[in-house]
């Protein structure tokens, strides 16, 4: 039976501003099977560009999917006190739109972060008596704590426990995309019988045409004839990019093996400064999301980190390794966790996270091996992914819960 599903979230954004949600790649999807989707988002972001609005709501039809756009207080850093302030603001504009002109919503699915917005979701479930889906990106406040240092006792960690409390006994329905959410929901609220995971995904547009590079920049930062450990994504401090940085700095010694790290972030100075005097290592300027898999083919295998945490516990969910595999390369991952798809699609190799002498040993490894053997690891991935992760298939098993 055809729904009508309001998708929600202040940090959704379409592919043309830079960077693509799933909460479009998944509404698009949803209107092909029949139902009739919108998504409801802000025009204030620290991960992408958005567009400047006239007014506080504006409508817009992007890729077939009707757009709420809601104009929020704007801000720059992650951790900013104007993120939060952005928050508050995307909430009472949301609490405040005018409903009259909308679809009635059989279903709201309401995507973190922020985590907040399952407050405004919770109102309309009780107003348009609709099915409310609690979707989990991010596995806040644990990840505040983990990764944030925060105490358990700061009064925000403690009113977003509330809330994610709250929103996990409220929801008909609750969405990780990392495997193993189920255990975290059990250890808040005692059960996770209405807990499923729905896998970030990939979109075939992103992949099919990418665009090209900057002028000049292959010659300037991509070196010639040499293995190349590639990173692309940002440099700040849930990276574990020490690691790597560390074993740049051991393999100092080796012509051959050269480390491209693509991105910007808090920590890019300073890991500049401290490999000033190393030339088997290249810090390149970002490129955007459609340019990324040309950077990503220069590569022989590709970086992934993520330092020791509890966070890591219920799994991964991150762009980054869908991009990785569908660049169809081998993928060394400095990570101790849930098992991810790499395990699954076997193309790649898992190091304690860390473990430098790990990391490095592994890269001499896949160092040795032929370009044809390479080929076939990343391949493996790139296959993986296409069989299992398009957003055509989540979207059918998603569509499951919208009864």
């Amino acid at each position: 039976m055809s729904k009508t599903v309001w998708c929600i979230s202040k940090y959704a954004v379409p592919l043309k501003y830079g960077y693509g949600h799933r909460l479009f790649s998944l509404a698009r999807e949803f209107n092909r099977l029949g139902h009739h989707a919108m998504v409801i988002t802000s025009n204030s972001s620290h991960l992408s560009k958005r567009p400047t609005l006239e007014s506080t709501y504006s409508q817009e039809t992007i890729d077939g999917v009707e757009t709420m756009w809601i104009r929020t207080l704007q801000y720059s850093g992650s951790g900013s006190v104007r993120r939060v302030m952005s928050w508050l603001d995307f909430e009472f504009k949301l609490w405040r739109m005018p409903k009259r002109s909308l679809p009635r919503p059989d279903v709201v699915i309401v995507s973190s972060l922020s985590l907040l917005t399952i407050l405004n979701g919770y109102r309309l479930k009780r107003r348009f008596n609709c099915r409310l889906i609690f979707e989990i990106r991010d596995i806040w406040p644990l990840t505040l704590i983990e990764e944030g240092g925060f105490s358990r006792r700061n009064p925000l960690v403690a009113f977003l426990a509330w809330v994610e409390r709250f929103g996990y006994r409220k929801a008909d329905a609750i969405v990780g995309t990392m495997p193993n959410l189920a255990e975290h929901v059990r250890g808040v609220i005692g059960s996770s019988e209405n807990c499923h995971c729905m896998p970030l995904g990939y979109d075939p547009a992103l992949y099919r045409a990418p665009d090209p590079l900057p002028e000049d920049y292959e010659e300037r930062y991509i070196p010639k004839r040499k293995f190349i450990v590639g990173y692309a994504g940002s440099i700040g401090v849930t990276n574990a990019l020490e690691t790597l940085i560390e074993c740049a700095e051991e393999m100092a010694g080796r012509d051959d093996v050269h480390f491209l790290l693509v991105g910007d972030g808090g920590l890019l100075d300073g890991f500049k400064a401290r490999t000033a005097g190393l030339t088997n290592i290249t810090f390149a300027p970002p490129v955007g999301k459609s340019q990324v898999p040309m950077i990503l083919r220069h590569c022989d295998v590709l970086y992934f980190g993520a330092k020791p945490s509890i966070v890591w516990r219920y799994g991964q969910s991150l762009n980054k390794l869908i991009d990785y595999m569908m660049a169809g390369k081998p993928i060394i991952a400095s990570y101790s966790g849930y098992p991810s798809m790499i395990d699954e699609a076997e193309c790649g190799l898992f190091v304690p996270a860390n473990d430098v002498a790990a990391l490095r040993e592994a890269i001499l490894a896949y160092s040795q091996r032929s370009e044809e053997e390479l080929e076939e690891i990343g391949q493996r991935g790139k296959d993986w992914i296409l069989a299992h992760r398009s957003y055509e298939r989540i979207a059918q098993e998603y569509s499951k819960l919208l009864d």
